[in-house]
């Protein structure tokens, strides 16, 4: 398989980019990039729980908008960029500890929109979560 992206992209090159971040503040982990998919994780702990003691949802959907964001951003050709434009998300079992790990991939790269794919699941594999985010592609002045 050929890769996608169209901009230099490595683990450390998207580290890098996140540093004083929401994203970083929240311990999300950019584990691995390749030919297709970004995969991070992030940590089930006090900043990522809801009083119930379950991940939140909202968390998950930053850990998606996250990987699927950065991921298109990469898969962007040079002289564009991306802004998201509509995310949804199916909680599908909570999580009370350890990580959720997300894995991105794109369904649609087309000349004006993206539409990738984020599954998150839990340490033991299970899944815990879907979402689904649409961007579009603008040219990079506007």
């Amino acid at each position: 398989m050929k890769p996608i992206w169209q901009r230099p992209v490595s683990v450390e090159i998207i580290s890098a980019f996140q540093q004083d971040t929401g994203s970083a503040h929240v311990g999300i982990e950019i584990l691995e990039v390749g030919d297709d998919f970004i995969r991070g994780r992030m940590p089930v702990d006090a900043r990522t729980r809801q009083p119930y003691g379950l991940l939140h949802g909202g968390m998950s959907v930053v850990l998606a908008e996250t990987l699927g964001s950065v991921g298109a951003t990469h898969a962007c050709p040079p002289g564009r960029r991306i802004v998201g434009l509509e995310i949804n998300a199916n909680h599908l079992r909570g999580v009370r500890s350890g990580w959720v790990t997300g894995l991105a991939r794109p369904l649609h790269m087309g000349r004006s929109t993206q539409v990738w794919q984020i599954d998150l699941s839990d340490e033991a594999g299970r899944l815990s979560c879907v979402a689904r985010l649409t961007l579009a592609v603008l040219d990079a002045g506007g």
